[in-house]
């Protein structure tokens, strides 16, 4: 059942995330941080991440919610899972770094719940059309 959810989960994610990242808060980040990004991303470390936290998702959300049948469970514990995870970043960065917005953080802390919420959401109702 999990590589079926995660095959599915990815591309979810990917979706909603490069829409968020490329357009809604492409400016955003660039305003708060601009001084502190990179000029060229680390793709690995992207990367690493994405299919890290995807993997977080469907052990700890999505395949539980779907064992359950309850796209509830998907949702508040997906929010929970993004916002738990988000904060680990965003909160050591304010911790440590100077100068680092609080407001990125706040941003940062809805979205990452939004994020996850939404992925373990689809997910589990792609999942649930198709048998899995």
């Amino acid at each position: 059942m999990f590589i079926k959810l995660y095959a599915i989960a990815l591309p979810v994610f990917f979706a909603i995330d490069m829409v968020w990242l490329g357009l809604v808060a492409k400016d955003f980040y660039r305003g708060q941080i601009g001084s502190l990004m990179k000029s060229d991303i680390n793709w690995t470390a992207a990367i690493i991440f994405y299919l890290l936290f995807i993997v977080g998702l469907v052990v700890f959300v999505i395949t539980p919610a779907v064992e359950k049948g309850s796209w509830t469970y998907a949702l508040v514990f997906g929010a929970f899972f993004g916002l738990i995870t988000y904060a680990t970043y965003d909160l050591t960065n304010l911790a440590t770094l100077k100068d680092w917005p609080i407001l990125v953080t706040l941003v940062d802390l809805a979205w990452g719940a939004v994020l996850a919420a939404s992925v373990s959401v689809v997910t589990y109702l792609i999942a649930g059309k198709i048998g899995v």
